[in-house]
Order: structure tokens, then sequence, then C-alpha cells
């Protein structure tokens, strides 16, 4: 049976993802065969990925959704990721509600009572049965938990942490977030509410996100460490190795800046701004990290009632819920400024849904909706209109592009996934440059003049896609883009760097 290392946390968004990507990395260069695991996770970030073998049936085909934190450590540890990976995903779409997807398959929309009073057994058994597959192909696997493993009202039903902690028999380590204040409170108070079968499993603690004079924590370090027992492994400082973000979390508050990329030392005639709505279930948000890495681009996450006169383009993300985000975003006006913006307009997936015409059996998709609410009114910018059904695409593919509008001169296959309800046709007229075995359709992606859409996540990757896109930016703005590269250093070595030159790592011999 394979060795399991669970890397726990204090709290939600403390950095367990980056000790796990940084371990898998790790444990990889030193030539262990190791694979990431989280046994349950809730994101609506999530990635498609081959199903287990064992899981497919003639209903589920070959393809299935995990995480994006599970994809990412699979690369980190340099192995293919599978549905094994997360067995069990929560997609949150609103109203209490969410879909529930095991082995990599949609079940249904629940709330949380019934998906503990009716579906936890079950999600429960596959992801002992996927870890226990894991096991044998691997000498080792990097369990990641999820939220706090403390939390004393969940524990009897603590999926990712205290069962994964038990069933695979894994050590714990402990991650807290330093900058959040109360780092020691945090830990020792842990400790003290962990079940306490657990506690005699915990191997360390790492302390994350510090700044400053590292010697002027070394007092409370010892303090600590006398107290419970526990040895703080290491303490890492401020540094972000750019893996792709879980969910919406690590997004700014409306209230502070909430712009990404790094337009340090560029002149503002040299950098342009793409604004992104803040859908209230936006998904898949790690497809614009791609432009945020580019030279003199600029990512505003911006609220809804937000103007766009100092915005250069426009990306709608996708969602959870189309219908009801195309309700906020009616409500807040943001498509009337849609209507009237002059510069380029990209849609993904659920963005590309929002800008059609209109939408049919609405009520599939929307939480609240009024049976004679089943048709509704898009923002109208792309001549087309989607119909909702209960069936899901999940596919893993690869399309040839003949771009147009806002990807004018990008040619050739470009790669991604498309994770999405409901299918989209023509209404007119419409560019389509997007095909997929000679066929051209609508259903795949629609242009008209400076506004585009398609279902494929994963757009911005393609280096050919994101080069012209930026190019139309610049132009559109009237701007030159200023000189120079993208950090070409993998974030994966550089997670584990952070664990190598600030950690303790005897414990893993």
């Amino acid at each position: 049976m394979a060795r399991t290392i669970l890397v726990a946390g204090t709290a939600s968004h403390v950095g367990k993802s980056t000790v796990a990507a940084g371990l898998c990395r790790l444990l990889s260069d030193r030539g262990v065969s190791v694979a990431p695991f989280k046994a349950q996770n809730m994101s609506n970030n999530a990635r498609v990925v081959p199903r287990a073998p064992e899981t497919v049936d003639q209903d589920g085909g070959p393809y299935g959704e995990i995480g994006i934190s599970q994809y990412v450590q699979a690369h980190a540890a340099r192995v293919s990721p599978t549905t094994d990976q997360n067995p069990v995903l929560l997609k949150p779409r609103g109203s209490g509600e969410s879909q529930l997807i095991v082995d990599g398959r949609a079940v249904g929309h629940f709330e949380a009572g019934s998906y503990y009073e009716n579906h936890w057994e079950s999600a429960r058994e596959a992801a002992v049965e996927a870890h226990s597959r894991l096991a044998k192909d691997h000498e080792i696997i990097v369990a990641e938990g999820a939220g706090s493993i403390a939390e004393i009202n969940l524990q009897h039903r603590d999926l990712a942490n205290v069962e994964t902690a038990r069933f695979a028999d894994a050590e714990i380590i402990l991650v807290a977030d330093i900058e959040r204040g109360g780092v020691f409170a945090s830990l020792v108070g842990t400790l003290e509410l962990m079940p306490e079968d657990l506690r005699e499993q915990v191997r360390g603690v790492v302390i994350t996100k510090f700044r400053g004079d590292l010697s002027l924590l070394d007092s409370g370090l010892r303090e600590f460490e006398e107290r419970t027992g526990v040895d703080v492994l290491g303490v890492l400082p401020y540094d972000d190795p750019g893996l792709p973000e879980e969910d919406s979390l690590a997004l700014p508050s409306t209230d502070e800046r909430a712009v990404f990329g790094d337009d340090d030392g560029v002149d503002a005639e040299q950098t342009v701004t793409i604004a992104v709505p803040r859908l209230p279930r936006a998904s898949n948000i790690t497809d614009l990290e791609p432009l945020a890495a580019e030279p003199g681009v600029r990512v505003a996450y911006v609220p809804l009632d937000a103007p766009l006169t100092k915005a250069d383009a426009v990306v709608i993300p996708g969602t959870k819920n189309t219908v009801d985000d195309l309700l906020a975003i009616q409500k807040a006006g943001f498509d009337r400024r849609l209507r009237e913006f002059e510069g380029p307009i990209v849609g993904l997936c659920g963005g590309y849904q929002l800008l059609g015409k209109r939408i049919y059996k609405a009520d599939i998709e929307g939480t609240n909706l009024d049976p004679e609410q089943s048709m509704l009114s898009g923002v109208g910018l792309l001549p087309v209109e989607t119909t909702f059904s209960t069936e899901k695409q999940v596919v893993d593919t690869t399309l040839e592009l003949d771009g147009s509008g806002p990807l004018a001169g990008a040619e050739g296959p470009v790669s991604g996934y498309e994770i999405h309800m409901g299918t989209t046709q023509s209404t007119d007229t419409v560019e389509t440059p997007f095909s997929r075995n000679g066929e051209s359709t609508a259903a795949l992606g629609a242009s008209d003049g400076d506004v585009l859409g398609c279902y494929l996540h994963g757009l911005f990757e393609n280096e050919v896609v994101r080069e012209v896109f930026v190019d139309s930016v610049f132009a559109a703005a009237g701007r030159e883009q200023s000189t120079g590269s993208t950090v070409e250093s993998s974030p994966y070595d550089q997670a584990a760097e952070l664990l190598v030159e600030n950690c303790s790592l005897e414990w893993l011999r």
C-alpha cells in the first residue's frame, strides 16, 4: 500500500494547494512515483480529464471533471490526470444547491442536506475505491484536505480531511496562513479540536505567507512546539509561484484593487485593461490567467454595476448557472453597458450563451424561475440562441480555428475542453470560426464584428489565440504593446523550491 501524506489546513485558502503541488514536484524530482488526491472538492474551476477505466459505463463517456488543483498537482507530479485524483466534486450553482459529480460523472443537483443524507455514503465509497486504485500504482499519494480539519460540526462526515486521514492511514501536515493573523491560536485550536485519533498522525505544521524578519518569529515557534509537542517543519515566505487558483475566493473583494497582471515599469501607453465581470456564479476563472501573464495586460475583475469606460476589452467567463447570472447582469444594467461597449468582447462557455439573443428551457438551468420564464432574452450581441437540457457535454477536444472578429488572423488547431449544458445554434448569418471534423457551426462558437463566443475552456492557453487577441486589444485601444517576456520558470518547480529552501524535509525519508 502506498504511503499517503494529507496536507490539511486550519482554514480555507491557507496554501494547501501550493504545498501539495510542491510536494508532488519534489517527490517526482527524487524519482518517486507520486500522485495527487482530494477525496471531495468544492469548486467551479474544473478541468476535463479521462475517467478511471473502472468507472466508465455506457452512459458516462470516457471523460469527466476534476478540480483545477488536482489537475495542476498531477502535472506537478508528472502523471496523467484522471478522475481518481478527485473522485467527488461539488460545483455550487446557487440557492444552496450544488451539482454532484462522482468519478467524473454528473449525478444531479442537490442541497447540502440531501447530499449528506442520501449520497454521502456512496461518495465516500467512490473515494475509498479511487484512493485504493491510485495506491496500487504509486509509491506516495499526496492528498489535499478541504477548508479546516477542525470543523467539529462536520467531522462525522468530513470526507476530504477526517475520512481520508482514516481510510488512508495518512501522515498529516497541518498548514496555517500567518498573513491572516492569529496563526498560533489557529494551529493550537486546530490541534485541540481535531479528532483525538488523528492527532497522533500529525507529522508537523507548515506556516505560509510570512513577510519580514523570520528571527522575530523564533520565540513563538519554540513555545508552540513546547506546548503541543508538534514540530514546525517550516515557514514559507509570501511568494506566489503562480499556480492556478481553485476558486473565486482568491479574487480580491470589490473594495480592493481587483487587478491581476504585472504592469510595473511599463508606460501607461503600453498597457491595456481587460474587464471581467464578477458573475455571482463564475466558473473556470483560470481561463483568464494566461492573459494576465502577458506583458502590459491588466485583467480587472469588475462589479456588475461598474462602468466600462476604463476597459479596452471585456471577457465574460464561464458560469455554473447561466440563467441566474443572466438575470443578475440584466438587473445591474451590465447587459446595456456591454451593448454600448466599442472594444473587443469574448464570451467563454456560459459567457457565450449570455451574449446570444435568447435562452430556451431556462427553467432547467435557473434555480428560482416561474414556469412562464422558460424563455429569456440574452444580451443580444450574437445572433445565436441556446436551448438547455439535462444532458451535459464533457469532453477534451482539439478544434480547427479560422479566426474572425477579435481572433482574426489566428489559424490552426487549438486545444481545450468543454464542460456545459445546453446547445447553441445560429438565428441569422454569423461567422463560425471553430470547426470539428470539418463541421463549423455555432454549436462550437460564433463571432460578429468585435464580439466572439465559444465553448472552448482553455482558449487563451493556446499561444496563437492569446497573441492574436492581445494584439487586437492593443490595436483597438490605439496603443503599442510593451516588449517583454512572460515568466518561463515552471510554477511547479517554484512551489517545490519554496519547500526545499524553507522546510525541514527529513520526515519525508
